[in-house]
Formats: structure tokens, C-alpha cells, sequence
């Protein structure tokens, strides 16, 4: 009778020893790892045997035990995933701030989906606005200061004559914040006052749209906002590609800036990516102009001055699909191939600003 007892509680033992270990399982790493206090001889002694009523207070016990520590134990993971959460939802957005660190002073998101998406209401009033433009363009040019045009016939023959659906890009060196619109005010009325027909142009962020009323002109005009500091992959350049691929004239400063100084800067890589991302490789015009930093210098008072020479020198088109494809075909990586399409345009404003320079110079 007594070894009957012995067994039964033995194989109750064993039964709860395997309900409670199959209810919650320890991490390995949390398990301890074996020492001296674990050795045989400091081994804890075997359970002793119980009474029937011991062992059904006994499981009712570990049952609750179990049951408590699972609850709490999920508990706490739900709090600690709860933090996780908004911790890296603060990282996040911490950290997306400081990647900037380009201050907007004013905010441009409504911009791009009404230059997306023109309504009848926009093209209206950006034709006046562009047909304003044009006038005073022309005028301050034409009239107001001595501009001579070299190889002219190039930017009309891209600009009225090139293939339906071929996109323009032209690119140009900025010494002045008059580069553009002015130098579109040597074309004739037909294209400066177009809306249809005037070029797209990026624009800084922080100086044409600081204010309402400022991003509505400059949106009229064809102005895209561009963040000087924010790379490549921004919605100023994406908004270019995409124009491109309606087969739309895109105009390019790609250095960036005003360049003050004149120095040889290395140029923006926007100006690579537009090229090679837009579906048709489009006709690129390389420009160069000297004297327009004296018709609007750049320092106080900034006023129109009268009478200077400006020298505007049209470039030969540069046509890059062989090398453009030749790069898609091959795999080269795109950031690479960014870096030699723009180092193309590059060699050839170096070459045109050596030739615009000296028939500058060669003004009376």
C-alpha cells in the first residue's frame, strides 16, 4: 500500500514539473550558468513525498503562481514595446530634423501639387504673371543696358524647333539674382511671354519663398522650390524629372548658388540625375553669361543699373543619349553616373566660359 502511495506521488510530481515548464519557458540568456553553488553536492534535496490533499493545494498554488507571473510578465513586455515605440518614434523624428538641418521659413508642401497639377485658374494667372515678367525682362535687357547675344539660332532652334515630347534642359552659370528671368528677355515676345513655352526654373527656397505672397508669384512664374542643403532625392528635382517627362523646357543653375566670387565651382549632381532619370534623354544646352552681376549687383542697394555690357554665349547642344545609355546598359551605379553626366556639363562651361570671357573682353 505504502509503495502504492509513493508512486502516485511521484507521478504527480512529474505531471506538474511538466505542466509548469511547457506554461513559461526561460530565455537562454537568462538561464543561469553553472557554478559551484550548482555542483552535486549543493544540490537542492529531492522533493519529499505528499498527501493527497498537500498536492491539490500545492498544484492550486503553482497554478496561480503561473498565472500571475505570465500576466505579468506580459504586462511588462507590452510596456516596454510601448516605449520602444515611442522612443524611436522620437529618435525618428529627432533625428530627421537634425539630417536636415536646413531651416524652411516658410512652409512650400502645397507648392508642388499645384505645379503638378496645374488648374485653368493657375495658367491664368501664371500667363500674366509670366507676360509681366517677360516685358520688364526685355526691357531692362534690351533697352536699359547694351546685351549682345553669340549664337542665339542654338536656344531658338531647342526651344521652338526640337521633336514633340524631347525635353530641353539648359544650364547656365548664376553670378546674379537677375540671371533669370533676364536672360530670357533676348527672346522674342512669342516664347518670354508664354506660359505654355517659357522654361520650368529652380528657385531658393529661402529667398523667393519666405512669404505667401512671394511663393504665389514665384509659383506663377514656373518657379520650383528647391532646398539648398536637402541632396538630390528632393521633391524640387523629382518635380524637374517629371516635367521632363511631359517633354517640358527645365532650366538648371547647377551651381548651386550665386556664384559672387566666380569661382571654379564643382557642380550639383540634381543636374546628373535629372539628365539620367528623365524617360527621354532630352537636348541639353549649356549657357554662359558675363556683365549680368552689373546690371543687378550683388550688394546694397540692389537696383537695375543702366547701360552695362552684358554678354550672353549660347553653347553647342550636348547630345548624351549614346553616353547616357551606355551607362544604363552597363549597370554603373547610379550616384556614379550622376557624377559623370554632370562632369560632361562641366567640361563644357569650362570651355564656354574661356570663349564668353573673351568676347567680353573684346567689347568696347
Amino acid at each position: 500500500m505504502k509503495c502504492k502511495i509513493f508512486f502516485l506521488n511521484r507521478l504527480a510530481f512529474v505531471q506538474r514539473k511538466s505542466l509548469s515548464e511547457n506554461l513559461y519557458v526561460q530565455a537562454p540568456e537568462a538561464r543561469p550558468l553553472p557554478d559551484d553553488r550548482s555542483s552535486p553536492g549543493l544540490q537542492p534535496p529531492p522533493p519529499q513525498p505528499q498527501m493527497p490533499q498537500q498536492r491539490d493545494q500545492s498544484q492550486q498554488t503553482e497554478s496561480l503562481h503561473v498565472n500571475l507571473s505570465s500576466h505579468s510578465i506580459r504586462q511588462s513586455t507590452e510596456k516596454e514595446l510601448k516605449q520602444q515605440e515611442s522612443s524611436s518614434q522620437s529618435k525618428d523624428s529627432t533625428s530627421s530634423n537634425m539630417s536636415s538641418g536646413v531651416e524652411i521659413p516658410y512652409p512650400i508642401d502645397w507648392i508642388f501639387p499645384r505645379l503638378r497639377n496645374p488648374s485653368k485658374l493657375w495658367f491664368i494667372t501664371s500667363q500674366f504673371v509670366i507676360t509681366l515678367v517677360g516685358l520688364i525682362s526685355k526691357f531692362v535687357l534690351v533697352l536699359m543696358n547694351k546685351t549682345k547675344v553669340h549664337n542665339k539660332e542654338r536656344l531658338m532652334k531647342a526651344v521652338a524647333k526640337r521633336p514633340k515630347g524631347i525635353p530641353l534642359v539648359t544650364v547656365s552659370n548664376h553670378y546674379s539674382c537677375f540671371d533669370d528671368p533676364g536672360i530670357w528677355g533676348t527672346l522674342p515676345i512669342r516664347y518670354v511671354c508664354n506660359t505654355f513655352r517659357i522654361r520650368w526654373s529652380m528657385a531658393a527656397h529661402d529667398i523667393c519663398f519666405t512669404k505667401k505672397m512671394h511663393a504665389m508669384f514665384f509659383m506663377y512664374g514656373k518657379c520650383i522650390p528647391v532646398v539648398r542643403g536637402h541632396g538630390v532625392y528632393q521633391e524640387a528635382i523629382n518635380l524637374c524629372i517629371e516635367k521632363c517627362a511631359l517633354g517640358h523646357w527645365v532650366h538648371v543653375f547647377p551651381e548651386g548658388k550665386v556664384n559672387m566670387e566666380k569661382e571654379d565651382l564643382r557642380l550639383k549632381w540634381g543636374v546628373g540625375r535629372i539628365i539620367y532619370e528623365s524617360p527621354r534623354i532630352p537636348i541639353i544646352v549649356p549657357m554662359w553669361h558675363e556683365g549680368m552681376d552689373s546690371v543687378l549687383p550683388n550688394v546694397e542697394p540692389y537696383k537695375l543699373h543702366w547701360g552695362k555690357k552684358v554678354t550672353i554665349n549660347i553653347g553647342e547642344p550636348l547630345d548624351l543619349s549614346a553616353f547616357v545609355q551606355g551607362l544604363k546598359d552597363t549597370r554603373v551605379p547610379e550616384p556614379v553616373a550622376r557624377k559623370l553626366i554632370t562632369d560632361k556639363i562641366q567640361d563644357a562651361f569650362r570651355v564656354l566660359r574661356s570663349e564668353t570671357e573673351r568676347l567680353h573682353g573684346e567689347r568696347a
